[in-house]
């Protein structure tokens, strides 16, 4: 056992994306078959490393969650902001601007009040709850946004770990409500064509929860909502850091 332990640990980030994947694997598999494809893969998988870090932290007691143990090590490097943003600068590049116009008018402003109408919720909601400081509130309101978004922005202007995981948490939900709900709000709000799924996507965003909802109601919907959505992503990370925290600065110093 000492000499695995010991091979595991020299060769921690290839442990971790051995560990990610069979984490992936399971999720998947209970995706199948406890809902029937409704809950994403991916949000499972999320909630399943919150709760893997969260017993990790109490294992050792340590800030780093499961990466504080050694033959986890390697968690720490995947899990850091060096391939995180290497993730979403590769996303961003994949998208072809040309793309969005097919959405029309619609499907920009539904971009632009999205993200705003996120960020502006998840701002004041942190208020409420004593975060009052701009970094706080840029990062958790850009957390409301995605659950990317967030710790992009708190990393950039230097906001605490604590905010962060908050942000992180805040996507989160918001992720796995888009959907559930999807599937049962279609019919009212005529989610059923490529156009209203490119509207439906700029407007929630998050990208995991729009692919899943839209794959649960109609799967020839998902391409058009997860292009908005990933445009949505792009467009939160370079105006969270930048244009909503200076003017939250503005107003609250």
């Amino acid at each position: 056992m000492e000499i695995v332990a010991d091979v595991l640990e020299r060769n921690g980030l290839l442990f971790a994306f051995v560990v990610v994947g069979a984490l992936m694997l399971l999720s998947g598999w209970l995706s199948k078959t406890l809902t029937r494809g409704r809950l994403q893969g991916s949000a499972i998988a999320i909630m399943l490393g919150l709760v893997l870090a969260y017993l990790g932290g109490i294992q050792t007691g340590g800030e780093d969650g499961l990466a504080d143990i050694a033959i986890f090590s390697g968690l720490g490097l995947m899990g850091g902001a060096m391939l995180r943003d290497f993730a979403i600068v590769a996303t961003a590049y994949g998208v072809d601007l040309q793309e969005i116009k097919k959405s029309g008018a619609a499907g920009v402003i539904a971009l632009i009040a999205g993200i705003l109408v996120s960020f502006v919720v998840g701002a004041a909601v942190a208020a409420a709850f004593g975060y009052t400081d701009p970094e706080s509130m840029a990062t958790i309101g850009a957390g409301a946004a995605t659950y990317i978004v967030g710790p992009v922005t708190g990393t950039a202007i230097g906001a605490s770990s604590e905010v962060i995981a908050l942000s992180v948490a805040a996507g989160l939900i918001k992720a796995v409500v888009v959907m559930v709900c999807t599937p049962l709000i279609a019919p009212f709000i005529g989610l059923n064509n490529p156009k209203s799924a490119m509207a439906y996507g700029g407007l929630m965003g998050t990208t995991s929860g729009v692919a899943g909802g839209l794959a649960a109601t109609d799967k020839r919907l998902v391409p058009y909502g997860a292009m908005t959505a990933t445009f949505y992503t792009g467009l939160g990370c370079l105006l969270g850091p930048s244009v909503f925290y200076f003017t939250l600065v503005g107003l609250f110093g």
